[in-house]
């Protein structure tokens, strides 16, 4: 966990050095069902969620910190019940209306236990046009635990569709690859769609993975925890 905070706070330092001025705004969340990538970090039951953001809207610079409780760890035989992101970045546009966003982002579960450890660090980067956007993660440590899997990679894309009336679409399609564990990579999917209802967002999604229901399934009582299901989430930024 040193290793992957001492990457993001560099990562951090590097980023923010330039910039000038900065606003910070608040998030919480309350989920029915935690999915990361299309596989449950809860077991399948609901999360509650929070964190913080420093956005320098001169030079695109940002910061953040995003925390969920989880069962994951436990499940696997370790310990915590909560995941830590810390994260860093910059965002902005480049020629003909292409937009970036590039960064690094730390994955800490605090006193997880487990061997390899759980503590995930990535890079990223992203390109997106108008509503579309493609991503592509690559892991500098062995990814959320799996032995030997240090380069990992997760590629996506997403797309957003106004409907009107203030709903919005949402679809999202991405590839995770576990390096050396050939059989632990799959791909994920979700359609869903938001509105802003009493300030607040709420979303519904039905998501679903092609992931191995060997691979995926809960050590606590064998249910598959990338199986297709609907997704409630509401969310405000404070």
């Amino acid at each position: 966990m040193k290793r992957l905070i001492s990457g993001v706070v560099t990562s951090l330092l590097l980023t923010t050095s330039y910039a000038q001025d900065g606003a910070v705004s608040f998030n919480a969340a309350a989920t029915s069902d935690y999915r990361y990538r299309g596989i449950s970090q809860t077991r399948l039951r609901p999360a509650l969620q929070g964190g913080v953001d420093w956005t320098d809207s001169a030079s695109g610079v940002y910061a953040g910190a995003w925390a969920s409780t989880i069962r994951w760890t436990r499940d696997a035989g370790g310990d915590g019940g909560v995941e830590l992101d810390l994260y860093a970045g910059q965002r902005g546009t480049l020629a003909h209306g292409v937009s970036y966003d590039v960064g690094v982002l730390g994955y800490a579960y605090p006193s997880n236990g487990l061997a390899p450890n759980a503590d995930t660090l990535e890079l990223y980067s992203q390109l997106g046009y108008g509503p579309v956007s493609v991503k592509y993660s690559h892991a500098l440590t062995n990814l959320f635990g799996f032995a030997g899997s240090r380069h990992s990679g997760y590629l996506d894309a997403s797309a957003t569709q106004d409907l009107g009336a203030g709903w919005t679409l949402n679809l999202h399609a991405g590839r995770q690859r576990v390096r050396q564990h050939a059989v632990s990579s799959y791909t994920d999917w979700k359609v869903g769609v938001t509105k802003e209802v009493a300030g607040a967002t709420v979303a519904l999604a039905y998501v679903g993975t092609n992931a191995d229901k060997a691979a995926y399934a809960s050590p606590v009582n064998g249910k598959f925890t990338g199986r297709d299901a609907l997704q409630l989430t509401v969310s405000k930024v404070f």
